[in-house]
């Protein structure tokens, strides 16, 4: 167990839970990191400022690894002119592509993903492009140099848990890359369910941010994934469609 690390571009991390954008606070990043043990943490660079005397930065721990993404972005032009923005900013190699054009539902645009996946892998990025689940464009993705493929497990913010379930465990099953379930984890137990399925990594930000007690819930997060995890390696059980089976050997019933 301790050599099961998730690999992305590369690099090497503990941890599969990842803090997402928005939300942010410092009670919430401290959570996430003393209690979920977060390594990677989303900023959303065209938010990374939204405030005269303060900095969504100067909340990241130095021991963090930033994840810049491209939100705000409509198109895969404006997605690569975020990313490179954000490395000459000393954000690092990192970028998650996000692109959208819905505002209702915030939806990725899987077409002009793929498009700004291939310039900025290209470009020696390390490319995390948020998408629909769809084999197709995960394979494309998969062309284009991405290092993991994200796709949404419900409408971002909504914490409705896993509703793309079945499409997600298609990737899971075809794609060689780290599939990391992103936007719309509701509760440790759906990030559970989605780390049995296979899922090297999953991201949440509302779930923590909206909780009664956050710390509490991190933890929770924290243990879910590793036993999630832990469930994958270890083999599942076997499912029996129809009948029942005898746990101990059935050697009868006792007789008057």
């Amino acid at each position: 167990m301790e050599n099961d690390k998730l690999v992305l571009g590369g690099h090497e991390f503990n941890s599969r839970f990842i803090l997402g954008s928005g939300k942010y606070s410092l009670k919430l990043i401290e959570a996430a990191v003393q209690y979920a043990g977060a390594e990677i943490i989303t900023c959303a660079v065209r938010r990374a400022n939204t405030k005269e005397h303060e900095n969504i930065l100067d909340y990241i721990p130095k021991s963090a690894t930033l994840l810049p993404n491209t939100s705000g972005a409509r198109n895969a032009d404006e997605a690569v002119r975020i990313a490179r923005l954000a490395r000459e900013l000393g954000c690092g190699d990192f970028v998650k592509i996000e692109i959208m054009r819905d505002s209702k539902y915030l939806l990725p645009d899987n077409y002009e993903t793929i498009k700004a996946t291939e310039i900025l892998a290209k470009d020696g990025f390390v490319v995390l492009p948020y998408m629909h689940a769809d084999l197709n464009v995960a394979r494309d993705l998969v062309n284009a140099g991405a290092a993991a493929v994200m796709p949404l497990a419900a409408p971002i913010g909504s914490n409705r848990g896993l509703s793309a379930k079945d499409f997600i465990q298609i990737l899971i099953d075809e794609i060689e890359l780290p599939i990391i379930v992103d936007a719309g984890i509701g509760k440790p137990s759906q990030a559970c369910e989605a780390m049995e399925m296979g899922a090297a990594a999953v991201m949440a930000n509302t779930a923590l941010a909206t909780a009664g007690d956050l710390p509490r819930m991190a933890a929770a997060f924290k243990s879910a994934i590793e036993a999630g995890r832990n469930a994958y390696l270890s083999g599942m059980g076997r499912v029996l469609v129809r009948g029942a089976a005898a746990s101990d050997p059935l050697t009868g019933f006792l007789r008057d």
